[in-house]
């Protein structure tokens, strides 16, 4: 019986596929990144509020992020304050794309936020960010 030339071509096909699904699956340096930041639009915004105005600034805050998560392409819309102080407030949110936050931003809930709460910030600094991965567990 004489060998067939056919092993090493079938051997060659299956390295090929291997190489190429293990390609696909795992990260490679920068893919990782890009990969998890297309299509996510992270706002990251630090708001210094006048003292006397923090507690109902507080109370507006968290009425428009629940209101915001509510809506299309609000993935995420989380209110911090910071520990040594509480009259600065970062919030961080995480939308499908600008155009969500566009969409919230000309939302009558947000014009009503901000109508409101005008007089009660002394310092904004809102900044658009790059995702560059996302790391969390359930709880």
């Amino acid at each position: 019986m004489r060998k067939s030339g056919l092993k090493p071509v079938v051997v060659s096909v299956a390295a090929i596929a291997l190489f190429t699904a293990v390609a696909t699956l795992l990260p490679l340096p920068g893919r990782e990144a890009a990969a998890q930041s297309a299509g996510v639009y992270i706002n990251a915004v630090d708001l210094d509020i006048v003292p006397s105005e923090t507690a109902k600034f507080l109370e507006a805050v968290k009425e428009n992020g629940e209101f915001a998560v509510k809506e299309p392409g609000c993935r995420e819309f989380n209110i911090t304050v910071l520990a040594s102080n509480p009259n600065h407030v970062f919030l961080y949110e995480v939308y499908d794309n600008e155009a969500a936050l566009t969409a919230h931003r000309n939302g009558e809930h947000f014009k009503k936020f901000q109508a409101a709460t005008v007089n009660m910030v002394s310092g904004r600094n809102v900044r658009a960010m790059t995702l560059i991965a996302f790391n969390s567990k359930s709880h």
